[in-house]
């Protein structure tokens, strides 16, 4: 009785650190709760989205489409992503092979003397391996064989790992999701300011050619001494100044095709497209549905979702570092010092069995810190995803406004671009009758042009908001 409580008092007191190891775990610092999004952005509350609409369906322009089908096979930042996703993928396989035991296989060759006297040396020269035949001195020790090894999964840390590597693989899609939804609006925000820069050189071109029909009847009213040298200088100032203005759009121009082809991952060639429609078209109208859908929608509210998950999942792995991990190995193979011996069964068999229960019980800085490490990213995961819900509701609430106000703008501007228009006409007529003079005509000539160009900007703005808030509500990506 004595002699089995010896045995067992060992493993008792083995087992009883085992379960103060597993119970004394710090106390982790608690998630904040997430906040809840806005019922709505304003007082619709039209569950209709248009981020649900594929953006082939959303640009309506062909050349448009075609360019950011180009941009999303060729873009250098997008084929990156899929490669995160791959790394992601084999990472979860590699947490998948955790699970599963190890298995080699393999063959050793060594020699070995041991002293004579040596209680080993001396059992070997007292034993014979057959009758008659002595234990050699120098031995060789040659070995066929495969050995496994399985860690026992009883807690649960290695499932944990593997789902914690799974969530990350999702987020690696949402990510390429998110560069896709940007590029996409990247693309069509460059196209339609190239449109724009297109219809404001022509704006500025059939200007010069007016200024220029002027100035040649100014030179003849000089001529006949109508007007002064002056006005004949001020006129032609105003010309140089538009033809410098020319050079000014065409190399706007030419930054953005470049940048349009770099999105697309292709050298420096002419970007196809149709000016002539920029401003008769009118920007769609957009549904922005409800707050609440963002959570779907939106790849880097999701992205920051499944980074959330990971790190929960992270948490209980380290978690689960304080718990005792068993660990089995066998071997199984033939053993012997010479070769005609190796095939000798079953004396040259071998094996082993072992089985190893290990946790930690004393020092265990290293182990709190990565637990407390794993807590702090959890946390910390949880603002970044309330961040990128108020992010992407902010932005969205902020286009919709834009939208709104471009619109009253552009039908304001409008009306200004009519009136100089006319005021153009107005002068002219004026100074013909020598009721104005030609710094009127000056004036009035400068304040239309300028207004022409602004209502070309207002109109891009609104394709730019249209796209904007096309993406900020998650379009883009399907």
């Amino acid at each position: 009785m004595k002699t089995t409580k010896k045995i067992i008092m060992p493993f008792v007191m083995v087992a009883g650190c085992f379960l103060y190891s597993a119970c004394n775990i710090p106390k982790a610092t608690q998630v904040p709760v997430l906040k809840a999004a806005p019922d709505s952005y304003n007082s619709n509350r039209d569950s209709a989205n248009s981020a649900t609409i594929n953006w082939k369906e959303f640009f309506a322009d062909k050349y448009l489409v075609a360019l950011i089908d180009t941009a999303i096979k060729n873009n250098p930042e997008v084929l990156m992503t899929l490669q995160d996703i791959e790394i992601a993928r084999n990472k979860v396989r590699a947490r998948q092979g955790d699970l599963l035991p190890s298995v080699t296989a393999g063959g050793g060759l060594g020699v070995d003397k041991v002293g004579r006297y040596t209680s080993q040396g001396a059992g070997d020269a007292s034993t014979d391996i057959t009758p008659g035949k002595e234990v050699p001195e120098v031995l060789t020790d040659m070995s066929l064989g495969i050995t496994t090894t399985w860690e026992a999964d009883v807690w649960g840390k290695l499932r944990s790992a593997k789902k914690a590597a799974f969530a990350k693989f999702l987020g690696s899609i949402e990510a390429r999701n998110f560069a896709i939804t940007n590029l996409v609006a990247e693309i069509a925000n460059s196209y339609y300011e190239l449109l724009s820069l297109d219809n404001q050189l022509e704006i500025v071109q059939r200007s010069i050619e007016l200024q220029k029909n002027q100035l040649e009847i100014l030179k003849v009213q000089k001529q006949a001494a109508v007007v002064t040298e002056l006005a004949v200088k001020q006129f032609e100032a105003q010309l140089y100044n538009s033809q410098s203005l020319e050079y000014e759009y065409r190399q706007h121009i030419a930054e953005i095709e470049n940048k349009i082809n770099f999105l697309a991952g292709r050298y420096p060639q002419k970007i196809e497209r149709d000016k002539s429609k920029f401003l008769d078209l009118v920007p769609q109208n957009i549904k922005e549905g409800i707050p609440s859908q963002l959570l779907k929608n939106r790849p880097d509210i999701r992205q920051a979702e499944t980074e959330l998950q990971a790190t929960n999942w992270d948490l209980k792995t380290a978690q689960k570092e304080f718990y005792p991990s068993l660990e089995l190995s066998a071997t199984l193979g033939l053993q012997a010092f010479k070769p005609s011996y190796l095939y000798k069964l079953p004396e040259s068999l071998a094996f082993s069995l072992v089985g190893e229960l290990a946790g930690p019980i004393i020092n265990r800085k290293a182990i709190i810190a990565e637990y407390k490490t794993a807590n702090a990213y959890q946390v910390e995961a949880m603002y970044e995803y309330q961040k990128a819900i108020l992010n992407g509701v902010v932005e969205v609430t902020t286009e919709l406004s834009n939208i709104s106000n471009l619109q009253n703008k552009y039908s304001i501007k409008s009306k200004e671009v009519d009136a100089l228009t006319r005021s153009v006409d107005i002068a002219g007529e004026l100074y013909k009758s020598a009721r104005a003079n030609y710094l009127e005509v000056l004036t009035a000539q400068r304040d239309a042009l300028a207004s022409k160009l602004e209502l070309v900007e207002v109109r891009k703005d609104q394709y730019l908001a249209q796209t904007n808030v096309y993406r900020a509500l998650g379009g883009g990506w399907k």
